[in-house]
């Protein structure tokens, strides 16, 4: 390993976006690059403009040096290093997109799509497209659900409900009737509060989400109440998923060992990268669970193919629109499936368009 970099470029949305929980009106793709002679490998992750500094005072003198094939030495030895720095949070994020560029910089050297390094299990992976921010109003929600499941075929689809901190039962609930009517009867319709609710609101939401067919309830309260999240699940009858904000390998061993979901999700933007993102699918499949991979859908393609308890990818409108937009070798969700092998580029296959990407540079 010879060098690494890292550049942000903060990207308008194209529409305002918010959940129960929080609003924007840009989101910051943070691109690591790992150089080894004349090959590149790229990572990335979404966070703030000052993981860039993480990764450069951090992260790049700890890995710079080392073996190029041993990812996951490389991995532990920036664990350890960010000890007193704050591990979780913002240097997760820093982590995360050096090891996933990494193990880019490793297929590329050896011209292998990172499914053939890693060994894959299936050659599609399910993805569901997410959006319907609460921001929306009642058309765009149903533009962008029907462009999902009637123009491209994805036959699953997540809108947020949560609005205002959980203060706005009444519109969650036509929002969502309002999605089953954009979607149909077939398509499965999933909903992400974001933790905007009380445990007892989450419940009594549940019985709705019930008469509406939803099957997947995100972060009906907190990720951090494991307690609440337990006490939901067992009383809903859709799904409880939650884990996006898992920094740590530990986190997810407590979410499991709490009954705290019927699907775990993890982010590997995050959690560690490729390397951490796979001991939890293992966590998950050895409690009996399956595992979601959450949003940055191109940074987890490959890894979702080698890992025999996957559920889906989300197809997370914020960050597919800029992943299409600034990167080349993206992949195509039409069917409700991404095949991440099929094109044989090595590595994720994504190449970083420069000039594109040059307006949006932090």
């Amino acid at each position: 390993m010879e060098a690494v970099d890292a550049t942000a470029y903060t990207v308008p949305t194209d529409a305002p976006e918010g959940d129960g929980t929080l609003a924007w009106e840009s989101t910051t793709l943070v691109v690591v690059r790992a150089h080894s002679g004349a090959t590149t490998g790229l990572g990335y992750t979404y966070g703030s403009p000052a993981t860039v500094q993480a990764v450069e005072q951090h992260l790049a003198g700890v890995v710079t040096g080392r073996p190029v094939w041993d990812v996951p030495a490389a991995n532990e030895a920036m664990h350890r290093a960010v000890r007193n720095t704050g591990r979780p949070g913002l240097v997760a994020g820093a982590l995360s997109a050096v090891d996933i560029a990494l193990w880019d910089l490793k297929a590329r050297l050896l011209d292998l799509p990172l499914t053939r390094l890693l060994g894959a299990c299936r050659q599609e992976v399910p993805v569901y497209g997410s959006g319907g921010f609460t921001t929306y109003d009642d058309d765009r929600q149903d533009r962008q659900l029907r462009a999902w499941v009637h123009g491209q075929g994805i036959p699953r689809v997540k809108i947020k409900i949560g609005g205002s901190w959980g203060g706005d039962a009444e519109r969650d609930r036509e929002r969502v009737i309002r999605a089953r009517r954009s979607i149909g009867d077939t398509a499965e319709l999933y909903v992400d509060a974001n933790g905007a609710y009380t445990r007892k609101q989450a419940v009594r939401t549940g019985v709705f989400l019930a008469e509406a067919g939803v099957t997947w309830f995100e972060e009906p309260v907190s990720s951090d109440d494991l307690t609440g999240l337990g006490q939901v699940r067992a009383a809903v009858t859709a799904d409880v998923a939650a884990g996006e904000y898992g920094y740590t390998l530990p986190y997810f061993h407590r979410m499991l060992a709490a009954d705290a979901v019927d699907c775990l999700q993890a982010d590997a933007t995050r959690c560690g990268g490729i390397t951490v993102w796979l001991r939890v699918a293992a966590l998950a499949e050895a409690a009996g669970l399956q595992i979601s991979g959450h949003c940055a859908p191109h940074a987890h393609a490959h890894a979702a193919a080698c890992v025999p308890n996957l559920r889906h990818l989300e197809w997370f409108h914020d960050h597919t629109r800029i992943e299409q937009h600034l990167f080349d070798g993206v992949l195509d969700p039409h069917g409700g499936t991404v095949r991440p092998g099929e094109a044989q580029s090595p590595g994720l296959g994504l190449t970083l368009r420069t000039e594109a990407a040059e307006r949006y540079r932090v």
